[in-house]
């Protein structure tokens, strides 16, 4: 982890040292605002969030409050961007910057981001020390000191309304709920090997969503009903992991490892035991947002527009998914096949610690990749190069909803999901994704022709009347 933070924070450093010289013999506003701070700002807080080892739905709930921080910071730089005061839930009107004073909102937006990612996150420190990188590039611009200390100031301001809103979603209650009780009833969840851990996030459910009005506003199909009668329909789901399992190809061994996006897998070698930590889910496709937006050239504002997006999306995603997991509780594969079919067969991805039904990767993936497809557009090519510093090789991809695809299907190969887990949380994390675009209006309505029209993605410049 020394080693990738020593790496991240290297290239961070080249970045802001060619931008600083490209406007240092420049007025900076002459400058367009620079993406990199942002994407970079992202890239640590995926850094920080794999150190702390958050749970997939924490990690995700820290992406969407520090992506909301920065866009509404940094939206006043472009009147053609509307508030999602009045769009999210609860959340309030944020303070504008003075008319009458000077800012480089730039610096406000990645500031805000940075804040509210140090107070969601435990390693503070490492949040600081992007956030010192990133004023030192913006001294450099020859930003006057009353504009950078305003600029600053902003920032914090909005950082700490977005602070105040998270603090009302019910998540601090939820520390104080009762654990998880297992249930013997057959069919059940129970925790697997090797760590035999607690169900992780059981009362996630009660966690505010962002947009939808409730976390059971998209509940899937009921699961099939639990029965290892040989032959019947559930036999016949366990059947086919199982069999998958034994038969996997090597292509399809690299497809699983590539998407295992496991926050952390015990690893047991003899008497030893260690972990290994990589990016969660969320992480994995707010990296997908960064080389997306990066290919599209998009600016700063259209790349906090896609973050936002997707973040929202990876939260709202995880509240329906686990809503439902908590409900079904239905058990793992693992579980059933070495119980009923084969006491020595392991999966090839750990089995994470929650109940099976639906697939959380299968629900994210297809929620995000229908909001990335709103904002960029169908067949958006792109190389998926996110898994790099965890030893994985890019994978290409025709379109975000390929990717999404692969993700949900990878977890049948890697013996941690059942099909019907895969098929519906698939279906679920389309519903949650177009109910996404539909809602989120970021840009501001125009006018053409006579009739009002309203943007939903960056990629449609409003038109003059």
């Amino acid at each position: 982890m020394n080693a990738l933070r020593r790496t991240t924070i290297a290239l961070l450093s080249v970045c802001l040292l060619q931008t600083a010289c490209s406007s240092a013999s420049g007025d900076y506003r002459a400058q367009p605002p620079d993406a990199e701070l942002l994407h970079s700002a992202v890239r640590h807080m995926t850094d920080v969030i794999v150190y702390d080892i958050f749970s997939p739905p924490q990690a995700a709930r820290a992406y969407a409050y520090a992506s909301v921080a920065a866009y509404e910071a940094l939206r006043h730089d472009d009147a053609t961007y509307r508030t999602l005061a009045g769009q999210l839930n609860g959340l309030s009107p944020i303070p504008a910057p003075r008319p009458d004073s000077d800012y480089y909102l730039p610096l406000a937006g990645v500031h805000a981001f940075m804040t509210v990612a140090k107070a969601l996150t435990f390693s503070q420190k490492r949040m600081d020390s992007l956030r010192t990188a990133m004023h030192d590039r913006v001294r450099r611009m020859r930003i006057p000191a009353p504009v950078f200390d305003r600029s600053v100031a902003y920032g914090e301001q909005v950082a700490q309304h977005i602070l105040a809103w998270s603090r009302t979603d019910n998540f601090l209650q939820t520390r104080g709920y009762a654990k998880y009780t297992v249930s013997s009833e057959p069919g059940r969840w129970v925790p697997t090997p090797p760590g035999y851990m607690d169900a992780v996030e059981p009362s996630w459910a009660k966690v505010r969503p962002f947009a939808m009005d409730s976390a059971g506003q998209f509940r899937p199909n009921p699961p099939i009903k639990f029965d290892m009668t040989v032959g019947s329909p559930f036999y016949r789901q366990a059947m086919e992991v199982y069999e998958a399992g034994r038969s996997i190809t090597d292509d399809q061994r690299a497809l699983v490892s590539f998407w295992d996006d496991n926050a952390y897998v015990m690893n047991v070698r003899g008497h030893a035991m260690y972990a290994t930590k990589k990016a969660t889910p969320g992480g994995h496709w707010l990296g997908i947002t960064a080389i997306a937006a990066r290919k599209a050239r998009a600016s700063l504002m259209q790349s906090a527009d896609a973050y936002v997006r997707t973040s929202i999306a990876v939260h709202d995603g995880f509240i329906s998914c686990w809503d439902e997991k908590f409900r079904s509780n239905v058990v793992r594969p693992e579980t059933v096949i070495n119980a009923h079919i084969d006491a020595a067969w392991q999966p090839l991805l750990q089995t994470p610690p929650f109940p099976e039904y639906t697939s959380g990767h299968s629900v994210i993936s297809t929620a995000a990749a229908t909001v990335l497809t709103g904002a960029f557009g169908d067949n958006f090519a792109f190389t998926d190069s996110t898994e790099m510093p965890y030893g994985m090789p890019p994978r290409a991809f025709v379109s975000f909803r390929q990717a999404a695809a692969e993700a949900a299907i990878s977890r049948l190969y890697g013996g941690i999901h059942y099909r019907m887990a895969i098929e519906e949380g698939v279906a679920q994390g389309r519903r949650v994704g177009e109910f996404l675009v539909q809602k989120i209006r970021t840009r501001q309505p125009v006018r053409v022709a006579s009739a009002t029209v309203s943007s939903g993605s960056f990629c449609e410049a409003p038109a003059s009347s």
